[in-house]
């Protein structure tokens, strides 16, 4: 996750991966990947319910964006 958090921050992008704690005791996916700005037209989020999906939903949603995510 660092890779690509580093990766997406050399091109241009703010990002940011998030564990909330209120939502996982309201049974929510505790899990936010939020990204903006660089090549992105527009802001990106994806949330899950562990890092794992998290993270596949960020990078099909950066990939469907026009982002060659490399990882």
């Amino acid at each position: 996750m660092f890779l690509i958090l580093e990766w997406l921050g050399e091109q241009g992008v703010n990002a940011l991966i998030r564990m909330d704690a209120e939502r996982l005791a309201d049974n929510a996916p505790p899990w936010t990947f939020a990204a903006s700005g660089g090549p992105l037209a527009h802001g990106i989020r994806a949330d899950g319910r562990t890092l794992q999906q998290c993270i596949a939903v960020a990078l099909a949603r950066l990939r469907d964006s026009g982002l060659s995510v490399p990882f």
